[in-house]
């Protein structure tokens, strides 16, 4: 089976991440399974990576958090979305958190059906077998 790489990285301070990153994360690691189901008989399997950012990290860099890369890509690339900021909560601080907003719709948690039609994109673009990203 060719691999589709998915890796999600986000900020854990102390072992706690915020709720935005919580709720995604249930929803990456249930894509991932329907992902499992579906690319399966095509030959393909997503392989999920998750990334821990430390504080120095988000703190340099707070859109780092709760950012997904498929195949190598970003996922916004793959659903022409673009990425915002809103304001977090408790772990996070005063920062403002990365969203992603697709067809005019601002989202702060990642839908598992945005991840799902990522990974289909790239999945028939024929991008499974790409080595992991390593973000900057």
């Amino acid at each position: 089976m060719k691999p589709l790489h998915i890796l999600w990285q986000r900020l854990v301070s102390e072992g706690e991440t915020c709720d935005r990153c919580r709720a995604t994360q249930r929803e990456v690691e249930q894509a991932v399974e329907t992902l499992k189901a579906s690319l399966g008989p095509l030959g393909l399997e997503p392989a999920l990576e998750i990334r821990e950012l430390d504080e120095a990290t988000f703190r340099e860099d707070p859109l780092a958090s709760n950012r997904i890369w498929i195949a190598g890509r970003p996922m916004e690339e793959w659903l022409d979305a673009e990425v915002g900021q809103s304001p977090c909560c408790s772990v996070c601080g005063d920062a403002a958190c990365r969203t992603v907003e697709v067809q005019g719709v601002t989202y702060e948690t990642i839908p598992e059906s945005l991840l799902l039609r990522a990974a289909l994109i790239a999945a028939a673009s024929g991008l499974g077998d790409d080595s992991p990203v390593t973000p900057t």
